[in-house]
């Protein structure tokens, strides 16, 4: 069977004339059998192939237009082919496309490293490049991990993050990730990790007070801290909105808790702000919701306004100093990688904040982010959605088989991605996780997408249930 499958592709790459272009047929035939996608089954994968972009929409190779409803994965921000962020990499490309970062720098990635420190919250002057997401937090529990070895505390190796959290996809971000459904493969790979709490808002006790809920959940963290107290390196925590979970929405004041739980057990803070960086939270950072500066800041997939692959992780100077030293001595960052601060998405990266200043962009967005909670307000009262949960520009719908008592639907019925379908098919394109549908648009939405986005989920929720 194998053998028959593989002839049957040779051949059709063959016939596939080098240097032409693709009619769709062949496009969609690459995409279905050759192209691997991610956390997608590729027996039943049905291809949806993009040729250009417009704006805040995607245009497929059949000429279809689709408003992005989650920003291409929830890295896009002002909109695709931008004439702005296209110079400024078009330019860039004129003078060197790329440079090692390994005893070495760049102009533009350094200006870059030094707008980065201005906008931070606090006082994190270091800025360690690297390639995406899950990268910054892989760096961020290595040099917590060496810091601590070269600071006196040798045995602070164990890394504390929540009930469900997701934090990539590298071996240690697998292993800091608390999604079974996304890790429980790997676990033989895996390192042990000390799990807080899973401090939702939504599946509690009836009637749960948020301030009750928040003291609820530090004090269950903090009997961990007490347990491992000297062990403990660092506590990672995606602030405020705990994305791949669901976008599950922490109670007021728990960011700010967990910052004085770490200075209390005198274990690092790692804020891993990859999706709620750059304005999703209304905000910069959402760290800045609760005045908390963490002790190293992982940014990625907005960094770049959702151009190129490009992360950081921002340290503060108690870490960078016990790195210092004679080179003999070993005490430099073991890691690194080679497209590491490049400078094409660097340059992409300034773009993306020069607009942030010249277009006002996080004035702007209150307004934005009341009407989409506006628009909304029609599902609040739907027998099938269970939560509707905002932070921002960050949206989760939960379905749910029963409203009152909050019965999830069995996942092989997928409600959720039954809705998606049916919003694609009207021209809006939006993705469940599970069954909880997340509309995270691109901070440049008008108004008016605004509100064909809304009316088509809705639509497309009463469609799946009728």
């Amino acid at each position: 069977m194998f053998l028959a499958a593989s002839a049957v592709m040779n051949q059709t790459l063959r016939q596939m004339q080098s240097g032409r272009a693709m009619n769709p047929t062949e496009l969609e035939w690459l995409d279905r059998r050759v192209v691997w996608h991610g956390f997608t089954q590729m027996a039943e994968y049905q291809p949806l192939v993009i040729e250009r972009g417009e704006g805040n929409w995607l245009v497929d190779i059949h000429g279809r237009r689709i408003l992005d409803g989650v920003s291409s994965l929830w890295c896009n921000l002002h909109g695709h082919n931008h004439p702005r962020l296209n110079q400024a990499i078009t330019a860039q490309l004129g003078r060197v496309a790329h440079v090692t970062s390994l005893g070495m720098g760049c102009d533009t990635t350094a200006t870059l490293a030094g707008r980065l420190v201005e906008i931070a919250p606090g006082n994190l002057p270091h800025v360690f490049f690297s390639s995406d997401g899950s990268s910054a937090v892989e760096a961020a529990i290595k040099l917590a991990f060496q810091y601590w070895h070269q600071s006196g505390a040798p045995q602070r190796t164990r890394f504390v993050a929540l009930r469900s959290a997701y934090h990539g996809d590298t071996t240690g971000t697998v292993s800091l990730g608390g999604v079974e459904h996304f890790h429980r493969m790997f676990s033989p790979l895996l390192f042990e990790v000390l799990r807080g709490p899973f401090p939702t808002c939504y599946r509690t006790a009836a009637g749960s007070d948020p301030k009750d809920l928040c003291a609820t959940y530090l004090d269950e963290l903090e009997t961990v801290l007490d347990r491992h107290a000297a062990e403990v390196a660092a506590i990672v925590i995606e602030p405020l909105v705990q994305g791949a979970a669901g976008l599950i929405v922490h109670p007021p004041g728990f960011l700010a808790g967990v910052r004085r739980l770490a200075d209390r057990y005198g274990c690092l803070l790692i804020c891993d702000e990859v999706a709620t960086g750059f304005g999703r939270t209304g905000k910069m950072f959402a760290s800045e919701h609760e005045d908390v500066v963490p002790d190293l800041l992982c940014v990625g997939k907005g960094l770049t306004g959702g151009y190129l692959p490009m992360a950081a992780t921002m340290a503060a100077s108690k870490i960078w100093d016990a790195f210092l030293g004679p080179i003999p001595a070993g005490r430099q960052f073991f890691h690194g990688h080679t497209f590491s601060g490049n400078p094409l998405a660097a340059a992409a990266a300034i773009a993306s904040l020069d607009l942030f200043a010249s277009e006002q962009i996080l004035s702007h967005l209150p307004p934005k982010i009341s009407r989409l909670q506006q628009k909304l307000a029609p599902l609040d009262d739907h027998p099938h959605v269970g939560d509707i949960r905002q932070c921002g520009m960050m949206i989760g719908i939960e379905l749910v088989a029963d409203r009152l008592r909050k019965t999830p639907f069995p996942s092989d019925l997928r409600r959720g991605a039954g809705v998606c379908q049916r919003a694609l098919q009207r021209g809006v394109w939006i993705r469940p996780l599970g069954d909880v549908l997340v509309l995270m648009p691109p901070l440049g939405i008008t108004d008016q997408e605004i509100d064909l986005l809304v009316e088509t989920v809705i639509l497309s929720i009463e469609a799946e249930f009728s």
